[in-house]
């Protein structure tokens, strides 16, 4: 018997699959992969997500393993470093984001804690798990991103729209929206202390 999945996963690459069955829809606190998460779902804009998952390994050297306080103060040269890199999208403009969102993230980081306080207050620190029947049942966006991407972009964050912040919420577990015929449907998981 076959595992079901949800349809969007490319099963030929068993990257995409760790990623559905371990990360994505799984309540994540941590957070050094909030901010991670944040910016790759924004360098994902434009093109696929299994393009940017491919390359997160080279993201993560590339990035300093997302420590926003170097991040916080790369110099031009650094930046020139990294549009230089093929292992990551070499996008002038998402190479900028990166920089001023772990600024944003640093201010917001000394006013509320972080991006898990300020995220999971938004549902009460419990995950939305919707039951969609198919993946085209999911939408694009909903007044739940609007409302975090408004608050975001008010905060100086970039690349973060509310379709951008609607994956971003899947991707970290805020909305698990796993298909009801997926293995990965409805499964418990243990909230952190």
């Amino acid at each position: 018997m076959s595992v079901q999945r949800c349809a969007w996963v490319n099963l030929a690459n068993p990257r995409y699959v760790t990623y559905h069955d371990e990360e994505w829809g799984v309540p994540c606190h941590d957070e050094t992969r909030l901010f991670e998460m944040l910016n790759l779902e924004g360098a994902q804009a434009g093109l696929s997500w299994e393009t940017v998952l491919n390359k997160r390994e080279t993201y993560r050297a590339a990035f300093d393993q997302w420590n926003p306080e170097k991040i916080a103060r790369y110099t031009d040269a650094k930046v020139a470093k990294l549009l230089a890199d093929p292992g990551i999208v070499r996008n002038r403009l998402k190479v900028a984001a990166t920089i001023t969102n772990a600024q944003s993230y640093l201010r917001l980081r000394d006013e509320v804690g972080g991006l898990a306080p300020f995220l999971w207050a938004y549902v009460d620190g419990k995950p939305i798990r919707n039951k969609w029947k198919n993946l085209s049942d999911a939408p694009a966006k909903t007044a739940l991103s609007d409302q975090v991407s408004k608050d975001l972009l008010k905060r100086g964050f970039k690349f973060v729209g509310s379709t951008i912040i609607y994956a971003y919420l899947q991707g970290i577990g805020i909305i698990d929206d796993h298909v009801v015929d997926c293995h990965c449907h409805g499964r418990k998981h243990k909230q952190p202390k």
